[in-house]
């Protein structure tokens, strides 16, 4: 991390924004300008990776490195990158159809290999670039233009997929919440290992009002909980509304009924290893349940990057042969 301090303006490239108007891309965007503001990294240490789709258009946007690659290949380029440059702050910009349908096998095992990459995953249930198909996480039954009668297909969870490939960090926001965005998007740059940062987005064009249960402004305290470390799971718009377990399974409380106090509600621990709590908090979903927000889960591994730097270290250490002009001396050889 750098000393000097940034603000947004010095990460906002000079090209001009073409996303559609109310398209949620747009507080996503602004969300990971500030944050990388917040993180303190100097752009020229910032390198953005993306596969193809709209929110992979981000790279232009943001004055630092950038690469737009092909579809679903975002996670593999990434990969290369921060393995060749460990020092460098890998951000992947992806969405739900690069990064878990054509992508998803690059995708599970950059989260297995934990690489300390940090993913934002826009997800707007659609394809929104290629004109409104049915993608990984759209809702069984929604018509689209490649589903006119409702897809029969159950989709992907992202947060369940994460921690099923054995993730080491998962949060999640809404495009509209700049302020949980940019807190988890910080999180997510100190964090070491693959960071997976879910970002509910709308498009205004072939899924208006995807994430309209959790985003509408009124109800939006009783339809989320923003989960923070440490702290209890209590939501809703007085803050008397809470999580319990009910054998094993989570249910929602509110204190001061049946003799529930604060002390009854489960304290969010984003460090521990054993990821039941966090599944089924990423699971967790309306009507009955709020929609948790912020992060997750968060706990140490060891890199992909810094076990690869660690055993050619150690490998070296074993040896006489340093260089190349070394290997090519070590074998037998003629003069002619």
């Amino acid at each position: 991390m750098s000393e000097t301090k940034y603000v947004s303006a010095d990460f906002k490239s000079d090209q001009y924004v073409r996303l559609c108007p109310g398209c949620g891309d747009h507080g996503a965007l602004a969300s990971l300008h500030k944050a990388l503001a917040e993180a303190g990294v100097a752009p020229e240490n910032v390198a953005l990776i993306s596969g193809i789709g709209c929110s992979s258009r981000i790279p232009y946007y943001t004055k630092t490195y950038g690469f737009h690659t092909i579809h679903g290949r975002g996670g593999a380029i990434a990969t290369g990158t921060k393995t060749a440059n460990p020092n460098l702050s890998v951000w992947q910009m992806t969405g739900d159809g690069d990064c878990l349908a054509i992508g998803g096998n690059h995708f599970i095992h950059s989260v297995r290999r934990n690489v300390d990459l940090n993913v934002l995953l826009f997800n707007n249930q659609i394809y929104g670039l290629t004109k409104g198909q049915y993608s990984p996480t759209t809702a069984k039954g929604f018509v689209t233009n490649s589903s006119p009668f409702g897809t029969v297909e159950r989709p992907f969870r992202p947060g369940e997929l994460t921690i099923g490939a054995r993730g080491t960090f998962f949060a999640r926001c809404l495009d509209i919440d700049v302020k949980t965005s940019v807190d988890v998007m910080v999180e997510a740059a100190k964090h070491k290992g693959t960071s997976v940062v879910e970002v509910l987005v709308n498009c205004v064009i072939y899924n208006d009002g995807a994430h309209s249960w959790v985003a509408s402004r009124e109800e939006r305290a009783e339809r989320t909980i923003i989960l923070k470390h440490g702290q209890p799971m209590l939501f809703g718009k007085d803050n008397n509304k809470g999580l319990m377990l009910d054998g094993f399974d989570l249910k929602v409380v509110t204190l001061g009924e049946n003799g529930i106090t604060e002390k009854d509600i489960l304290v969010h621990d984003t460090k521990t290893q054993n990821p039941a709590i966090h599944l089924m908090l990423v699971n967790m979903s309306g009507p009955d349940m709020p929609v948790a927000m912020g992060v997750i889960r968060a706990v140490e591994e060891e890199t992909y990057e810094a076990a690869v730097h660690n055993q050619i270290a150690e490998i070296q250490a074993q040896t006489d042969i340093k260089t190349f002009d070394d290997l090519v001396a070590s074998f037998e050889s003629w003069e002619m």
